[in-house]
């Protein structure tokens, strides 16, 4: 039976009311299994030499969620846990796996997931990520995700990953190979960090096959102290195109860095770059102040858009 804290975890980072979600489902709670299911077409199956699980997808799955949530509630409590997903040949699903921890206690929690993708031929995949912290608690929440995807001919994975708030440190590493000819990344990050929170994200996006493409856009808003350095590098070895932008909202003495490196390694490789760091323009915020709002009230409407 889950919990009052674990079912709004679950809600916050997944969207599962009360720890409910349609398709294949696994929750994991304070290093354990707390519920699985299974469809006909998708198999989680437990590792057997290390902690984690393996997800398989049967080729040309269609329109099917695969939801596989953490959840830490143990103030002090340290869990690794390495997933693999198999997406067969032409299939197409969706992918929720978010994290969030709930520390009231003296020590630091932290949960390091590792997602290995396996993308097979023409197969799609949409993967939502959500990281979320919160307790009265002095411990840090602390999640450090990374993400390695590899993709076949006409692969695509779209990667919608968000930090909503509460996390104190994260160091995020995604990676994606796309190897196939005609394959596909799109990657949206959302970071929002406040108080003396610090994020690292760092991204390498390869791109081996003709015709292959991506673009990677990341929004965040540095609050109060804390600190972000976004480094996104994208290396073009094919003809292939790719797209990288930066934007970033800073706040009270908050401190960002952007620093986005594009690589062509062929004549027909195609590759752009933008960063802008700054903070609200007083002329938004004035707009909003005369519809009725307050400074605060408008302040929060223009990061809520900027984030959306």
């Amino acid at each position: 039976m889950l919990n009052d804290v674990q079912k709004h975890i679950l809600q916050v980072v997944a969207d599962m009311a009360d720890g409910n979600a349609p398709g294949a489902v696994n929750i994991r709670s304070d290093g354990q299994k707390a519920y699985r299911h299974n469809t006909d077409n998708i198999e989680i199956v437990s590792k057997t030499d290390k902690d984690g699980i393996d997800i398989k997808i049967k080729p040309f799955t269609k329109h099917e969620d695969v939801h596989i949530p953490v959840v830490l509630t143990k103030s002090g409590f340290h869990d690794m846990v390495y997933n693999d997903f198999f997406v067969g040949e032409g299939s197409e699903v969706t992918i929720v796996a978010g994290c969030g921890i709930h520390n009231c206690g003296d020590c630091d929690s932290q949960h390091d997931g590792i997602h290995t993708f396996y993308v097979e031929k023409n197969a799609k995949v949409t993967y939502i990520e959500k990281h979320y912290g919160e307790g009265e608690g002095t411990g840090k929440r602390i999640l450090n995700p990374q993400t390695i995807v590899y993709l076949a001919e006409g692969a695509q994975i779209t990667m919608l990953t968000s930090q909503i708030a509460g996390v104190d440190d994260t160091k995020r590493y995604t990676k994606v190979v796309a190897e196939g000819a005609n394959s596909e990344v799109m990657i949206t990050e959302k970071l929002l960090t406040h108080a003396d929170q610090h994020a690292v994200s760092e991204m390498d996006v390869i791109l081996n096959g003709e015709g292959s493409r991506t673009r990677v856009i990341s929004r965040s808003v540095a609050k109060e102290a804390s600190t972000q350095v976004f480094y996104p590098r994208v290396q073009g070895n094919a003809p292939c195109f790719g797209h990288v932008s930066c934007d970033a909202i800073i706040m009270g003495t908050a401190k960002v860095r952007a620093i986005p490196e594009i690589s062509c390694n062929h004549v027909d490789a195609g590759l752009i770059h933008e960063a802008a760091i700054g903070r609200i323009a007083g002329e938004q915020l004035l707009k909003l102040e005369t519809l009725g709002l307050t400074p605060e009230e408008a302040e929060e409407k223009i990061l809520e858009g900027f984030l959306r």
